[in-house]
Protein backbone atom coordinates (compact mmCIF):
# COMPACT_ATOMS: atom_id res chain seq x y z
CA UNK A 1 0.00 0.00 0.00
CA UNK A 2 1.43 3.45 -0.48
CA UNK A 3 1.59 6.40 1.89
CA UNK A 4 -1.14 8.52 3.36
CA UNK A 5 0.35 11.37 1.74
CA UNK A 6 -0.63 9.41 -1.26
CA UNK A 7 -4.69 9.43 0.06
CA UNK A 8 -4.54 12.83 2.13
CA UNK A 9 -4.24 15.48 -0.81
CA UNK A 10 -4.83 19.55 -0.22
CA UNK A 11 -6.38 20.95 -3.08
CA UNK A 12 -9.58 22.47 -5.48
CA UNK A 13 -12.91 20.83 -5.33
CA UNK A 14 -15.21 19.83 -6.34
CA UNK A 15 -13.91 16.86 -7.63
CA UNK A 16 -10.97 14.94 -6.76
CA UNK A 17 -11.01 12.82 -9.66
CA UNK A 18 -12.64 15.19 -12.21
CA UNK A 19 -10.77 18.12 -11.34
CA UNK A 20 -8.09 17.66 -9.33
CA UNK A 21 -6.67 14.79 -11.50
CA UNK A 22 -7.36 15.87 -14.66
CA UNK A 23 -5.24 19.22 -13.38
CA UNK A 24 -2.46 17.41 -12.45
CA UNK A 25 -2.04 15.33 -15.88
CA UNK A 26 -2.33 18.30 -17.86
CA UNK A 27 0.55 19.95 -15.87
CA UNK A 28 2.51 16.75 -16.63
CA UNK A 29 1.77 17.28 -20.24
CA UNK A 30 2.42 20.74 -20.01
CA UNK A 31 6.06 20.52 -18.59
CA UNK A 32 6.87 18.06 -21.64
CA UNK A 33 5.37 19.69 -24.39
CA UNK A 34 6.29 23.19 -23.36
CA UNK A 35 6.85 24.35 -27.29
CA UNK A 36 3.46 22.88 -28.50
CA UNK A 37 1.09 25.53 -30.08
CA UNK A 38 -2.40 23.75 -29.65
CA UNK A 39 -3.56 20.75 -27.16
CA UNK A 40 -5.80 18.35 -28.00
CA UNK A 41 -7.60 16.84 -24.66
CA UNK A 42 -10.11 14.22 -25.25
CA UNK A 43 -12.35 13.35 -22.25
CA UNK A 44 -13.83 9.89 -22.10
CA UNK A 45 -16.39 7.71 -20.15
CA UNK A 46 -17.72 9.14 -16.63
CA UNK A 47 -15.08 12.20 -17.14
CA UNK A 48 -16.95 13.30 -19.75
CA UNK A 49 -20.38 12.68 -18.87
CA UNK A 50 -20.26 14.85 -15.51
CA UNK A 51 -16.85 16.97 -16.67
CA UNK A 52 -18.71 19.99 -17.66
CA UNK A 53 -20.35 20.14 -14.02
CA UNK A 54 -17.07 19.22 -12.47
CA UNK A 55 -15.47 22.21 -14.09
CA UNK A 56 -13.04 19.79 -15.63
CA UNK A 57 -12.67 21.45 -18.79
CA UNK A 58 -11.32 24.66 -16.83
CA UNK A 59 -9.19 22.66 -14.58
CA UNK A 60 -7.53 21.70 -17.76
CA UNK A 61 -7.58 24.92 -19.51
CA UNK A 62 -6.08 26.90 -16.50
CA UNK A 63 -3.14 24.88 -16.89
CA UNK A 64 -2.56 24.78 -20.81
CA UNK A 65 -4.04 27.92 -21.89
CA UNK A 66 -1.70 30.18 -21.37
CA UNK A 67 0.64 28.30 -23.06
CA UNK A 68 -1.27 26.99 -26.80
CA UNK A 69 -4.99 27.23 -27.57
CA UNK A 70 -6.78 24.24 -26.38
CA UNK A 71 -9.79 21.68 -28.21
CA UNK A 72 -11.71 19.79 -25.53
CA UNK A 73 -13.23 16.81 -27.00
CA UNK A 74 -16.20 14.82 -25.03
CA UNK A 75 -16.80 11.38 -25.93
CA UNK A 76 -19.41 10.49 -22.91
CA UNK A 77 -20.17 7.02 -24.34
CA UNK A 78 -16.57 5.86 -24.97
CA UNK A 79 -15.40 4.15 -22.36
CA UNK A 80 -11.66 3.41 -22.28
CA UNK A 81 -10.97 -0.36 -20.96
CA UNK A 82 -8.76 0.49 -17.50
CA UNK A 83 -11.03 2.71 -16.16
CA UNK A 84 -14.48 5.28 -17.05
CA UNK A 85 -12.29 8.25 -16.22
CA UNK A 86 -9.55 8.25 -19.61
CA UNK A 87 -7.96 11.03 -20.75
CA UNK A 88 -6.12 11.64 -24.10
CA UNK A 89 -3.85 14.51 -24.51
CA UNK A 90 -2.48 15.48 -27.59
CA UNK A 91 0.41 18.30 -28.24
CA UNK A 92 0.22 19.83 -31.88
CA UNK A 93 2.62 22.07 -33.80
CA UNK A 94 1.94 25.17 -35.82
CA UNK A 95 0.70 23.01 -38.30
CA UNK A 96 -1.46 21.15 -36.40
CA UNK A 97 0.95 18.06 -36.91
CA UNK A 98 0.76 16.10 -33.43
CA UNK A 99 4.37 16.17 -31.88
CA UNK A 100 3.11 13.81 -28.46
CA UNK A 101 0.38 12.01 -27.11
CA UNK A 102 -0.78 10.40 -23.59
CA UNK A 103 -3.38 8.48 -22.48
CA UNK A 104 -3.49 8.73 -18.65
CA UNK A 105 -6.74 7.53 -16.29
CA UNK A 106 -8.11 9.94 -13.18
CA UNK A 107 -8.50 6.80 -10.93
CA UNK A 108 -10.07 8.53 -7.97
CA UNK A 109 -8.85 10.91 -5.01
CA UNK A 110 -6.97 13.01 -7.30
CA UNK A 111 -4.24 9.90 -8.44
CA UNK A 112 -3.48 9.22 -11.48
CA UNK A 113 -2.52 6.12 -13.61
CA UNK A 114 -1.62 5.45 -17.15
CA UNK A 115 -2.74 1.68 -16.75
CA UNK A 116 0.20 -0.28 -16.96
CA UNK A 117 0.68 -2.92 -14.54
CA UNK A 118 4.74 -2.51 -15.88
CA UNK A 119 6.30 0.74 -16.31
CA UNK A 120 3.45 3.32 -14.65
CA UNK A 121 4.81 6.38 -14.08
CA UNK A 122 2.70 6.74 -10.98
CA UNK A 123 4.17 3.44 -9.52
CA UNK A 124 5.11 4.64 -6.42
CA UNK A 125 7.11 2.02 -3.67
CA UNK A 126 5.15 0.46 -1.53
CA UNK A 127 4.87 2.09 2.31
CA UNK A 128 3.20 -0.47 3.86
CA UNK A 129 3.85 -4.21 3.82
CA UNK A 130 0.05 -5.63 4.93
CA UNK A 131 -2.44 -4.96 2.66
CA UNK A 132 -5.47 -6.36 4.62
CA UNK A 133 -7.02 -5.00 7.91
CA UNK A 134 -6.99 -8.18 8.82
CA UNK A 135 -3.13 -9.12 9.00
CA UNK A 136 -2.84 -5.14 10.51
CA UNK A 137 -5.30 -6.33 13.13
CA UNK A 138 -3.07 -9.19 13.54
CA UNK A 139 0.20 -6.90 13.88
CA UNK A 140 -1.84 -4.86 16.43
CA UNK A 141 -2.10 -8.03 18.59
CA UNK A 142 1.10 -9.15 18.36
CA UNK A 143 2.69 -6.15 19.43
CA UNK A 144 0.04 -4.80 21.73
CA UNK A 145 -0.19 -1.11 19.90
CA UNK A 146 -2.83 0.58 17.66
CA UNK A 147 -3.71 1.21 14.06
CA UNK A 148 -1.88 4.73 14.88
CA UNK A 149 1.40 2.92 15.51
CA UNK A 150 1.21 1.09 12.46
CA UNK A 151 1.21 4.20 10.47
CA UNK A 152 4.42 4.89 12.71
CA UNK A 153 6.28 2.08 11.92
CA UNK A 154 5.64 2.08 8.16
CA UNK A 155 5.62 5.88 7.33
CA UNK A 156 8.73 8.30 7.37
CA UNK A 157 8.47 10.99 10.39
CA UNK A 158 7.29 13.45 8.95
CA UNK A 159 4.26 11.60 8.41
CA UNK A 160 3.10 13.34 11.69
CA UNK A 161 4.29 17.03 9.80
CA UNK A 162 1.87 16.21 6.76
CA UNK A 163 -1.23 14.81 8.77
CA UNK A 164 -0.59 18.13 10.93
CA UNK A 165 -1.22 20.39 7.72
CA UNK A 166 -4.13 17.94 6.84
CA UNK A 167 -5.69 18.78 10.05
CA UNK A 168 -5.10 22.17 9.59
CA UNK A 169 -6.59 22.40 6.47
CA UNK A 170 -9.82 20.68 7.29
CA UNK A 171 -10.49 23.38 10.12
CA UNK A 172 -10.08 25.90 7.84
CA UNK A 173 -12.11 24.30 5.27
CA UNK A 174 -15.13 23.55 7.67
CA UNK A 175 -14.67 27.09 9.42
CA UNK A 176 -14.89 29.03 6.18
CA UNK A 177 -17.38 27.05 5.01
CA UNK A 178 -19.56 28.26 8.20
CA UNK A 179 -19.06 31.99 7.58
CA UNK A 180 -19.71 31.80 3.37
CA UNK A 181 -23.17 32.13 2.77
CA UNK A 182 -25.36 32.74 -0.87
CA UNK A 183 -25.74 30.57 -3.58
CA UNK A 184 -23.61 27.44 -4.85
CA UNK A 185 -21.94 27.41 -8.83
CA UNK A 186 -23.77 25.89 -11.11
CA UNK A 187 -27.41 25.62 -12.65
CA UNK A 188 -29.30 24.13 -9.97
CA UNK A 189 -29.21 27.67 -7.53
CA UNK A 190 -28.88 26.04 -4.57
CA UNK A 191 -27.98 27.98 -1.37
CA UNK A 192 -25.73 27.38 1.20
CA UNK A 193 -27.54 25.78 4.34
CA UNK A 194 -24.04 25.60 7.12
CA UNK A 195 -24.46 28.75 8.47
CA UNK A 196 -27.85 28.49 9.51
CA UNK A 197 -27.38 24.42 10.37
CA UNK A 198 -24.93 26.50 13.27
CA UNK A 199 -27.15 28.88 14.12
CA UNK A 200 -30.07 26.82 14.10
CA UNK A 201 -28.11 24.07 16.50
CA UNK A 202 -27.56 26.39 19.58
CA UNK A 203 -30.97 27.04 19.91
CA UNK A 204 -31.76 22.91 20.82
CA UNK A 205 -31.32 20.57 23.88
CA UNK A 206 -27.61 19.33 23.91
CA UNK A 207 -28.45 15.87 22.40
CA UNK A 208 -30.10 17.37 19.30
CA UNK A 209 -27.16 20.36 19.38
CA UNK A 210 -24.63 17.56 18.77
CA UNK A 211 -26.09 16.46 15.58
CA UNK A 212 -26.79 19.92 14.03
CA UNK A 213 -23.51 20.80 14.72
CA UNK A 214 -22.19 17.35 12.69
CA UNK A 215 -24.52 18.34 10.05
CA UNK A 216 -23.17 22.04 9.91
CA UNK A 217 -18.91 20.89 10.34
CA UNK A 218 -20.13 18.45 7.22
CA UNK A 219 -22.30 21.26 5.28
CA UNK A 220 -19.33 23.50 5.52
CA UNK A 221 -16.82 21.24 4.21
CA UNK A 222 -19.06 20.04 1.61
CA UNK A 223 -19.92 23.62 0.22
CA UNK A 224 -16.77 24.69 0.13
CA UNK A 225 -15.77 21.97 -1.82
CA UNK A 226 -18.92 22.54 -4.27
CA UNK A 227 -17.84 26.39 -4.92
CA UNK A 228 -13.83 24.93 -5.85
CA UNK A 229 -12.71 26.09 -2.26
CA UNK A 230 -9.57 24.17 -0.68
CA UNK A 231 -10.51 20.96 0.63
CA UNK A 232 -8.56 17.61 1.28
CA UNK A 233 -9.57 14.10 -0.02
CA UNK A 234 -10.67 11.81 2.59
CA UNK A 235 -11.08 10.17 0.41
CA UNK A 236 -12.41 11.88 -2.18
CA UNK A 237 -13.57 15.57 -2.53
CA UNK A 238 -17.07 14.85 -3.20
CA UNK A 239 -16.66 12.94 0.12
CA UNK A 240 -14.32 15.81 1.91
CA UNK A 241 -17.05 16.79 4.72
CA UNK A 242 -17.57 13.88 6.35
CA UNK A 243 -14.20 13.33 8.15
CA UNK A 244 -13.73 16.96 9.18
CA UNK A 245 -17.28 17.31 10.38
CA UNK A 246 -16.50 13.93 12.68
CA UNK A 247 -12.74 15.01 13.74
CA UNK A 248 -13.97 19.21 14.10
CA UNK A 249 -16.82 18.00 16.61
CA UNK A 250 -14.89 15.86 18.84
CA UNK A 251 -12.34 18.12 18.42
CA UNK A 252 -14.77 21.47 19.92
CA UNK A 253 -16.90 19.46 22.13
CA UNK A 254 -14.46 16.93 23.83
CA UNK A 255 -11.82 18.82 23.92
CA UNK A 256 -9.51 16.20 22.28
CA UNK A 257 -6.04 17.07 21.60
CA UNK A 258 -4.33 18.22 18.10
CA UNK A 259 -2.09 15.43 18.75
CA UNK A 260 -4.58 12.50 18.93
CA UNK A 261 -7.14 13.91 16.54
CA UNK A 262 -3.84 13.67 14.38
CA UNK A 263 -3.42 9.82 15.58
CA UNK A 264 -7.25 9.07 14.72
CA UNK A 265 -6.20 11.20 11.11
CA UNK A 266 -3.73 8.43 10.82
CA UNK A 267 -6.21 5.46 11.63
CA UNK A 268 -9.05 7.10 8.86
CA UNK A 269 -6.49 7.00 6.45
CA UNK A 270 -5.20 3.43 7.49
CA UNK A 271 -8.75 1.95 6.20
CA UNK A 272 -9.18 4.55 3.63
CA UNK A 273 -6.06 2.73 2.03
CA UNK A 274 -7.21 -0.71 2.43
CA UNK A 275 -9.86 0.14 0.52
CA UNK A 276 -8.06 2.07 -2.09
CA UNK A 277 -5.52 -0.88 -2.56
CA UNK A 278 -8.34 -3.49 -2.52
CA UNK A 279 -11.36 -1.86 -4.20
CA UNK A 280 -11.73 1.31 -5.43
CA UNK A 281 -12.22 5.06 -4.19
CA UNK A 282 -13.74 6.28 -7.32
CA UNK A 283 -17.21 6.93 -7.84
CA UNK A 284 -16.91 6.30 -11.55
CA UNK A 285 -16.08 2.97 -11.09
CA UNK A 286 -18.17 1.86 -8.22
CA UNK A 287 -19.97 4.34 -7.10
CA UNK A 288 -20.73 6.74 -4.24
CA UNK A 289 -20.34 3.56 -1.91
CA UNK A 290 -16.53 4.34 -2.60
CA UNK A 291 -16.74 7.37 -1.83
CA UNK A 292 -19.05 8.86 1.00
CA UNK A 293 -18.89 5.37 2.28
CA UNK A 294 -15.75 4.64 2.58
CA UNK A 295 -15.97 8.10 4.23
CA UNK A 296 -17.97 7.04 6.87
CA UNK A 297 -16.07 3.61 7.82
CA UNK A 298 -12.60 6.24 8.14
CA UNK A 299 -14.38 8.73 10.41
CA UNK A 300 -16.17 5.49 12.30
CA UNK A 301 -12.87 3.96 12.64
CA UNK A 302 -11.82 7.53 13.92
CA UNK A 303 -14.36 8.74 16.32
CA UNK A 304 -13.84 4.72 18.01
CA UNK A 305 -10.27 5.17 18.37
CA UNK A 306 -10.84 8.51 20.19
CA UNK A 307 -12.79 6.98 22.57
CA UNK A 308 -10.63 4.64 23.58
CA UNK A 309 -11.84 1.73 21.23
CA UNK A 310 -9.84 -1.34 21.19
CA UNK A 311 -8.85 -2.29 17.71
CA UNK A 312 -11.55 -4.91 16.71
CA UNK A 313 -14.00 -2.20 18.26
CA UNK A 314 -12.39 0.55 15.72
CA UNK A 315 -12.29 -2.35 12.92
CA UNK A 316 -15.89 -3.24 13.59
CA UNK A 317 -17.17 0.30 13.62
CA UNK A 318 -15.45 0.59 10.06
CA UNK A 319 -17.13 -2.02 9.09
CA UNK A 320 -20.95 -0.78 10.10
CA UNK A 321 -19.88 2.31 8.18
CA UNK A 322 -19.09 0.73 4.78
CA UNK A 323 -21.55 -2.00 5.13
CA UNK A 324 -24.57 0.09 5.62
CA UNK A 325 -23.69 2.22 2.28
CA UNK A 326 -23.09 -0.61 0.66
CA UNK A 327 -24.94 -0.02 -3.46
CA UNK A 328 -25.04 3.62 -2.90
CA UNK A 329 -25.23 5.14 -6.15
CA UNK A 330 -23.39 7.73 -7.77
CA UNK A 331 -26.53 9.92 -9.65
CA UNK A 332 -25.14 13.88 -9.32
CA UNK A 333 -27.40 16.21 -10.74
CA UNK A 334 -26.89 18.25 -13.25
CA UNK A 335 -23.13 16.30 -13.50
CA UNK A 336 -22.45 18.61 -10.04
CA UNK A 337 -21.09 17.86 -6.87
CA UNK A 338 -23.94 19.39 -4.90
CA UNK A 339 -27.26 17.02 -5.64
CA UNK A 340 -27.21 14.14 -3.71
CA UNK A 341 -23.47 14.59 -2.71
CA UNK A 342 -23.67 17.47 -0.05
CA UNK A 343 -26.14 15.69 2.14
CA UNK A 344 -25.01 12.70 2.29
CA UNK A 345 -21.84 14.21 3.43
CA UNK A 346 -23.90 15.25 6.65
CA UNK A 347 -25.80 12.20 7.00
CA UNK A 348 -22.68 9.94 6.94
CA UNK A 349 -21.10 11.92 9.19
CA UNK A 350 -23.79 11.14 11.93
CA UNK A 351 -23.90 7.84 10.80
CA UNK A 352 -19.96 7.71 11.69
CA UNK A 353 -20.73 8.46 15.30
CA UNK A 354 -23.88 6.10 15.38
CA UNK A 355 -21.55 3.33 14.18
CA UNK A 356 -18.79 4.28 16.74
CA UNK A 357 -21.49 4.27 19.86
CA UNK A 358 -22.81 0.95 18.45
CA UNK A 359 -18.82 -0.70 18.27
CA UNK A 360 -18.44 0.82 21.62
CA UNK A 361 -21.09 -1.30 23.43
CA UNK A 362 -20.20 -4.55 21.98
CA UNK A 363 -16.81 -6.60 22.04
CA UNK A 364 -15.36 -5.79 18.77
CA UNK A 365 -16.48 -9.76 18.14
CA UNK A 366 -18.49 -9.89 14.70
CA UNK A 367 -19.54 -12.05 11.80
CA UNK A 368 -18.40 -10.02 8.93
CA UNK A 369 -14.82 -8.53 8.80
CA UNK A 370 -13.93 -5.00 7.12
CA UNK A 371 -12.06 -6.79 4.73
CA UNK A 372 -14.88 -9.29 3.32
CA UNK A 373 -16.85 -5.88 3.42
CA UNK A 374 -14.46 -4.12 1.02
CA UNK A 375 -14.78 -7.20 -0.98
CA UNK A 376 -17.87 -6.70 -1.49
CA UNK A 377 -17.94 -3.38 -1.90
CA UNK A 378 -15.59 -3.77 -4.97
CA UNK A 379 -18.11 -6.28 -6.58
CA UNK A 380 -21.32 -4.45 -6.06
CA UNK A 381 -19.18 -1.42 -7.42
CA UNK A 382 -18.49 -3.55 -10.89
CA UNK A 383 -21.97 -5.01 -11.00
CA UNK A 384 -23.51 -1.57 -10.94
CA UNK A 385 -24.91 -0.25 -14.51
CA UNK A 386 -22.50 2.42 -15.57
CA UNK A 387 -25.61 5.10 -16.06
CA UNK A 388 -25.57 4.75 -11.54
CA UNK A 389 -21.54 5.70 -11.31
CA UNK A 390 -20.82 9.29 -11.99
CA UNK A 391 -22.40 10.11 -15.65
CA UNK A 392 -25.63 11.73 -14.51
CA UNK A 393 -27.58 9.39 -16.63
CA UNK A 394 -29.85 7.18 -13.98
CA UNK A 395 -31.24 8.04 -10.79
CA UNK A 396 -32.25 11.12 -8.99
CA UNK A 397 -29.90 12.84 -11.71
CA UNK A 398 -32.49 11.98 -14.57
CA UNK A 399 -35.51 12.59 -11.93
CA UNK A 400 -34.83 15.54 -11.41
CA UNK A 401 -34.40 16.70 -15.11
CA UNK A 402 -37.94 15.04 -15.87
CA UNK A 403 -38.80 17.37 -13.04
CA UNK A 404 -37.53 20.05 -14.64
Amino acid sequence: MKSLTELYKIGKGPSSSHTMGPQRAAKIFLSKNMNARYFEVTLFGSLAATGSGHMTDSAIEDVLKPVALVNIIWKPSVFLPFHPNGMHFAALDDKRNVINEWTVYSIGGGSLSEGKKVGDMFDTSETYSLNTMGSIMDWCDKYGRNYWEYVAECEQKDIWDYLAKVWDAMQKCVEDGLIHEGVLPGSLNLPRKASTYYVKASGYKSSLQSRGLVYAYALAASEENASGGTVVTAPTCGACGVVPAVLYHLHKAHGFSNIRIIHALATAGLFGNIVKQNASISGAEVGCQGEVGVACAMASAAACQLFGGSPSQIEYAAEMGLEHHLGMTCDPVCGLVQIPCIERNAFAATRALDADLYASFSDGKHRVSFDKVVNVMRKTGHDLPSLYKETSEGGLATEYNDIM
